[in-house]
């Protein structure tokens, strides 16, 4: 089973507006809505491609009733704990002349509520594997990925982390199965500037040599570079297309990575599944479906 974890999700609205104007009435001409987070986009990414999945985490109130809905609908097994307090946040990008955004708080999460999500990472087995996504909620241990390896340390379960500074770094000593930095994320780490495929290579090697098996850097249109823990190193550029939303394009190149390995066990065709994925959402106003990823893969796998 394949198990994401999303400690503050949210509903994503997204609205056109031709032209913005601050301080007046504006009208949408298109609006879209998704249930939103990391965990959750890998989870919905993964469910399109036909793989089944539990995704964890955190709802509340009238909002997160909503999320857990849109999900179930999407073949999700949506395995939230209800927080009392507050509310599953709503997200908004305004599409305009620039895109903005405005992102909601999220519910007030107790320890007893994290004492529930052990209860439930307790249920995780051998051969497993665990995705834990996006950033910690104020209210909450900034320690939580690191918490959690240490507590399924003595399992058999591959574990996969896309976060950000400190939260990335403190996970590698557990020696989690991929990690998925962008290049401007892994440039942070070492405060270097990395725009070319052949400048990664050296840093992923590094958060390798600090204890991540595979390391997948992410480039948006340059595409990606893959450091894998047999050795190998596998460059990429990104299949070719018109970008029409970039949200959860990150994430699906994670489902599309997880999607691969589980299908072949060859990580040439895990980047490649992954790049292929994570470009379809790009191409997309929606998450990728399998007949997109499809599509496009006819196309990319063959000529790489």
């Amino acid at each position: 089973m394949i198990y994401t974890v999303t400690f503050n999700p949210s509903i994503d609205y997204i609205v056109d507006v031709k032209n913005f104007e601050l301080g007046s009435v504006n009208r949408t001409s298109a609006e879209l809505m998704f249930p939103g987070g990391k965990g959750i986009n890998v989870s919905m990414v993964l469910s399109n491609l036909g793989f089944e999945n539990t995704a964890l985490g955190f709802l509340a109130g009238f909002t997160g009733k909503s999320v857990q809905k849109m999900l179930e609908v999407n073949g999700v097994n949506a395995d939230f704990i209800e927080v009392e307090e507050g509310l599953t946040r709503i997200n908004v990008k305004i599409r305009a002349q620039q895109e903005s955004e405005i992102n909601g708080m999220g519910p007030a999460i107790k320890e007893s509520d994290i004492k529930k999500l052990y209860e439930k990472l307790d249920n995780i087995k051998d051969g497993d594997i665990l995705v834990l996504a996006g950033s910690i909620p104020a209210v909450m241990p900034e320690t939580m990925y690191s918490d959690i390896m240490e507590h399924l340390k003595d399992k058999d379960v591959k574990i996969v982390v896309d976060a950000t500074k400190d939260l990335l770094l403190n996970v590698l000593k557990y020696k989690p199965f991929f990690i998925k930095p962008n290049n401007h994320e892994l440039g942070e780490i070492f405060d270097v500037e990395l725009n070319t495929r052949d400048e990664v290579v050296p840093y992923a090697k590094k958060m390798q040599e600090k204890g991540a098996r595979n390391v997948l850097v992410s480039m948006a249109g340059e595409g990606a570079v893959l450091v894998a823990e047999d050795g190998q190193v596998y460059k990429s550029p990104c299949p070719e297309g018109k970008v029409k939303n970039s949200v959860g394009a990150g994430d699906s190149m994670v489902a599309g990575f997880i999607a691969g390995y589980l299908e072949s066990g060859d990580y040439k065709k895990a980047l490649n599944k992954g790049l292929v994925t994570g470009s379809a959402s790009a191409f997309s106003d929606n998450l990728a479906t399998k007949e997109e990823v499809e599509e496009l893969e006819k196309v990319f796998c063959s000529e790489a």
